[in-house]
């Protein structure tokens, strides 16, 4: 019985609407968007994320660097991000030679200090740790939820204004008939 009250829109009666059918169809399409749109995105998605973060794992490097001037404090700094703050590191390159460039350190370091900052497979900086595994992984997992929201959203939101419209539809025809009906249904009085 509950499956036939569902399914009532498909039904042949006399009281379903040409809007009552595109607005089941249109419901149906959007669930099946929804489930098999949502989950391909959220699949490629993370697919894609975990590739990104095992390829940075895969050329980044860990690397000894000393400061060449004092860090400053991380409250002082602009924009300080997990008490690290940028600040001039000299480190030697994977080719032998001697490189300078600006990295994120712990704020109140000293000029000397000894520090482990991250390059790429050329000796370059990087602008930060790679991900690790299971961080790359429920990372790639957020990434990927979010592409699907990417892709149910907007559908839902389309669907509520089609259905919107079909309501304005329906409602307009019932008043239209409702005129119609109306004044043989009046008692004159008196």
């Amino acid at each position: 019985m509950n499956v036939r009250k569902r399914l009532w829109r498909w039904r042949s009666s006399p009281l379903r609407r040409r809007e009552d059918v595109v607005e089941a169809w249109l419901v149906l399409a959007v669930w099946v968007l929804a489930v098999v749109g949502g989950a391909v995105a959220a699949m490629l998605t993370a697919r894609a994320a975990e590739g990104v973060f095992a390829e940075q794992r895969a050329h980044r490097h860990a690397v000894r660097a000393v400061l060449v001037a004092d860090a400053p404090d991380g409250t002082a700094a602009a924009w300080p991000t997990d008490g690290l703050v940028r600040a001039v590191v000299r480190w030697t390159a994977p080719d032998g030679t001697s490189r300078t460039g600006s990295a994120p350190v712990d704020g109140g370091l000293r000029a000397g200090a000894r520090v482990v900052v991250w390059q790429d497979d050329h000796g370059r900086l990087a602008p930060t740790k790679p991900a690790g595994a299971t961080e790359g992984a429920v990372e790639a997992g957020l990434f990927g939820a979010a592409a699907a929201l990417a892709v149910t959203v907007p559908a839902y939101g389309a669907t509520a204004l089609v259905r919107l419209c079909l309501d304005r539809r329906r409602m307009g025809r019932w008043a239209r008939e409702w005129d119609l009906v109306e004044p043989r249904w009046r008692h004159p009085t008196g």
